[in-house]
This record gives structure tokens, sequence and C-alpha cells, in this order.
């Protein structure tokens, strides 16, 4: 049984590699932190 994203980890790390390999993270995020990660990572 998988749980619920609500009580889910995630690591920031993870969310910054994805970001750096332009993967859209808009769903792990808040939106201001994902456009400053796309910011950050664009090229």
């Amino acid at each position: 049984m998988m749980t619920n994203n609500q009580y889910s980890f995630l690591s920031s790390s993870i969310v910054k590699e994805a970001a750096k390999y332009e993967s859209d993270v808009s769903d792990l995020v808040p939106e201001n932190v994902a456009k400053a990660l796309k910011e950050k990572y664009q090229s």
C-alpha cells in the first residue's frame, strides 16, 4: 500500500537534482520555490 503524498518525505537534494536536469518540480514544492529553482538552473 502506498502512503498518501501528504505524509511522505522528500529530500531537498532530490528536488534540487531534478530541477538541475530541467525536470518539472512544481508538484513537489511551492510555486515560488519551483520558480526560483528553474531560474537558478536555467541554461
